[in-house]
C-alpha cells in the first residue's frame, strides 16, 4: 500500500533535489507516525473490530469527523495516484499516443473492473506479484548506484536551500505521505478483518495468532517500507543531485526521468523491466487505495446507519470514486505536480486529527491489560501529535495565506 507515490515520486525527488539531508525527514516521519498505525493493528487484533467501529464506540461524532477527512481525501488521493500511474503506463507502451488524462481514465475502468470482479482475493494476489518485481529491481539498482558512487556535480552547482519556504513545503509534503497518509491506518484495520475472514472460509488457520506475532508481522512490513524509501532517495541523490536537472511535474516526463535513473545503472536492456516494475508498483497502489476508500465509505454508512444491510454496495463506491477522481484529474489538466501537492497537503493537515483518534481508541479503560500499549509508545504518540500539529499549522499558514 505504502510503496507508491511517497517512494517513487517524493523520495526520489527528495534525493535528486536536496541530496542526503532528506533522509532525516523520511526517518522522522516513519518514526513519529509509527504509533498511529501500530495502534490500529493492536486495536483490531484485540477487539476483532475495525478502527471505524472503534471510533463509533467512543461516540458517533468521532466517526463523523473521520468521515469528513475521508471525503476530502477521496477527491485528491486517488487522482494523484492514478495520474502518476498513467505517466508510467505511457513509458511502458510508448506507442500509446494518448494524453495522461485519457490513460488515467482507462486505468480507472480497468482497476474498477478487477476490484468489482475479484475483490480482496484478487487484490492480495496481484499486489504480491507486482511488488516483488519492483523490489528486485530496486535492490539491484541501489547496489549498482552505491558501487558507482554519486555523479560528478556541475562546477557552478549551488544546492537548493532546504529551510526556505519552498524547501520546507516540499519537506512537509514528503512527510505527509511518508510512509503513507495516517488515515490509511483504518484501511489496514479493514484488510486485517477481511484477511481473517478469508482464511477462516478457506480453513487456512486453525488457531488464532497472538498479539506479539501480529505486531511482529506488522513491524517487519513497516521497517522494510521505510528502508525502501531510503533506497529511492539514494537513487535520486546519486543519479541527479548536482546535475542541474530538475524532476518534472508532468507525469509522463517524470516517469521517463525515473526510469532513466534505473536504466543508466542497469543498462538499456533493463528499460522494459524497470518500466514494468515501476508501473506495477503504482498500479498496485492504485488498487489498494481505491479498494480501501470504497471499504471505508461502505462500512461508515453501515455503522452510522446502525445496520449491516444497506442499499449501497461496494461496487457503487468503486465506480463513484473512479468518476469523481477522473473529474479532478480533468480539472487539473493532468498535472501530476499539482495533484500530488494537493493530496500531500490534505494528508499532512489531517494527520494529527487521525492520530488523536487512534490514540484515544487504544487508551480507553476497556482495553485489556495484556493488550495495552507500552508507555514509550504512548509517549511517542504524544510527540508525534505535537510535532505533526505544529508543522500542519505552519503548512496551512504558508499555503493558505
Amino acid at each position: 500500500m505504502s510503496i507508491g507515490t511517497s517512494h517513487l515520486v517524493l523520495s526520489t525527488k527528495a534525493g535528486a533535489q536536496y541530496g542526503w539531508i532528506m533522509i532525516f525527514p523520511i526517518i522522522i516521519a516513519n518514526v513519529l507516525k509509527y504509533p498511529f498505525f501500530e495502534f490500529g493493528v493492536r486495536y483490531t487484533h484485540t477487539f476483532k473490530k475495525s478502527l471505524l467501529e472503534g471510533y463509533a464506540d467512543m461516540g458517533k461524532k468521532y466517526l463523523w469527523g473521520y468521515t469528513l477527512i475521508t471525503i476530502v481525501s477521496a477527491f485528491t488521493l486517488l487522482a494523484a495516484l492514478y495520474i502518476v500511474t498513467a505517466g508510467l503506463l505511457k513509458q511502458l507502451f510508448p506507442w500509446l499516443f494518448l494524453s495522461d488524462t485519457v490513460l488515467a481514465l482507462y486505468l480507472f475502468i480497468g482497476i474498477s473492473a478487477i476490484l468489482i470482479l475479484g475483490r480482496y482475493k484478487a487484490l492480495e494476489g496481484i499486489v504480491k506479484i507486482l511488488l516483488a518485481l519492483l523490489t528486485v529491481a530496486l535492490i539491484i539498482t541501489t547496489t549498482t548506484v552505491l558501487f558507482k558512487g554519486p555523479i560528478e556535480q556541475l562546477p557552478n552547482f549551488s544546492p537548493q536551500p532546504l529551510f526556505n519556504e519552498i524547501g520546507l513545503l516540499f519537506m512537509i509534503g514528503l512527510m505527509g505521505w511518508m510512509p503513507t497518509a495516517v488515515e490509511a491506518s483504518s484501511w489496514v484495520s479493514l484488510w486485517r478483518l477481511e484477511k481473517d475472514k478469508k482464511n477462516q472460509e478457506e480453513k487456512h488457520i486453525t488457531s488464532e495468532s497472538n498479539l506479539k506475532d501480529t505486531l511482529t508481522e506488522f513491524n517487519l512490513g513497516y521497517v522494510l517500507t521505510a528502508i525502501l524509501a531510503v533506497f529511492f532517495l539514494i537513487i535520486g541523490w546519486f543519479t541527479l543531485y548536482g546535475s542541474g536537472i530538475e524532476m518534472s511535474a508532468s507525469a509522463s516526463i517524470f516517469a521517463e526521468q525515473l526510469i532513466q535513473m534505473f536504466t543508466t545503472h542497469m543498462g538499456d536492456w533493463s528499460y522494459f523491466f524497470i518500466a514494468l516494475a515501476a508501473f506495477a508498483t503504482m498500479f498496485s497502489t492504485c488498487m489498494t487505495a481505491h479498494d480501501a476508500i470504497a471499504r471505508v465509505s461502505l462500512d461508515t454508512i453501515k455503522i452510522l446507519g446502525n445496520s449491516q444491510s444497506t442499499k449501497w454496495r461496494y461496487e457503487y463506491f468503486i465506480i463513484l470514486l473512479a468518476i469523481l477522481n477522473f473529474l479532478v484529474i480533468w480539472w487539473a489538466g493532468g498535472q501530476m505536480g499539482t495533484l500530488v501537492a494537493l493530496a500531500t497537503f490534505v494528508s499532512f493537515v489531517f494527520a494529527p486529527a487521525v492520530g488523536l483518534l487512534n490514540h484515544k481508541v487504544v487508551t480507553q479503560k476497556n482495553m485489556p491489560k495484556e493488550s495495552k500499549a507500552p508507555k514509550w509508545l504512548i509517549l511517542l504518540s504524544y510527540t508525534g501529535m505535537v510535532f505533526l500539529s505544529l508543522f500542519a499549522l505552519y503548512y496551512s499558514y504558508v499555503v493558505l495565506w
